[in-house]
């Protein structure tokens, strides 16, 4: 899978306009929950996205009203209190090689979040660069309710970054539902939209972010990534090189000279 343009999915909605992929997870009749298949295929396109030159961002949401309620109950919990051991760690091992592969994909990922977003539909979310939401949205990363730990697909490491470690303890302890007003004043998400437009919104900063130095945003996402385990002098130093590449580029240039020409740079990824 490399012209992902040409993709054809099949447990969820695969759409490419212009440089912006959309996954819409699409099982409205159960708030679009996931089962093994889907996790799978969801990891393996964030992984071929690596190898995609035209698409430059991807949107991630739901049919129905709803984000995602999670991992289905009868197709992947029921299945799970009957496996082994070692079946259940390479279920675990498959859905954190999902958020995985969200992380490692150069494109920036936008979650357009409206109604019901929990357990592994609020990992989704979480592992997205960005995320809109609604002021209906409830976001809970609900694993204790289920007997488990909210040690869950990177939980533990990602979510004290974005909203706070002692925000982030509650959520996972309780396992309670996160309002949008809250998700929005908690960092979660980034703005609030109304239900009728949020996948719009969340389309339309994709495709700003799309129309941008794309290989610039590249180096920014996984610089933000790497530099969770280093201390600020290797950090300062790793983006000193890394900023040198970015000068490098044709795009840097178009950007100089647009400017001196008073006119809109287009950027072009290279």
């Amino acid at each position: 899978m490399t012209r992902m343009s040409d993709y054809q999915a099949k447990h969820f909605l695969w759409a490419v306009q212009g440089r912006v992929a959309t996954v819409t997870l699409n099982r409205p009749e159960r708030k679009n929950p996931l089962t093994f298949d889907s996790y799978a295929e969801l990891r393996d396109v964030f992984h071929a996205l690596r190898f995609d030159e035209d698409i430059k961002a991807v949107v991630v949401s739901g049919a129905g009203g709803n984000f995602c309620s999670g991992g289905d109950v009868f197709e992947i919990i029921e299945p799970l209190t009957k496996m082994s051991m070692p079946e259940m760690l390479r279920f675990t091992t498959m859905t954190g090689d999902l958020v995985k592969e969200m992380r490692a994909c150069p494109q920036p990922i936008v979650a357009a979040v409206d109604g019901v977003c929990a357990g592994a539909g609020a990992i989704i979310a979480m592992a997205s660069d960005l995320r809109y939401g609604t002021a209906r949205s409830k976001t809970a990363f609900l694993f204790t309710r289920v007997g488990l730990a909210g040690c869950d697909m990177g939980a533990c490491a990602i979510l004290p970054r974005l909203i706070g470690h002692g925000r982030a303890s509650e959520l996972l302890y309780t396992g309670r539902a996160m309002t949008g007003e809250e998700a929005e004043r908690w960092g979660f998400f980034n703005r609030l939209c109304e239900p009728d437009a949020v996948l719009g919104e969340a389309t339309d900063l994709a495709r700003g972010l799309a129309e941008g130095p794309s290989f610039a945003h590249a180096v920014t996402k996984r610089m933000l990534h790497q530099e969770w385990a280093m201390s600020l002098d290797d950090a300062i130093t790793a983006e000193a090189h890394a900023q040198a590449v970015c000068m490098a580029t044709q795009d840097f240039r178009r950007a100089f000279e647009a400017f001196a020409a008073k006119r809109t740079p287009t950027f072009e990824g290279n």
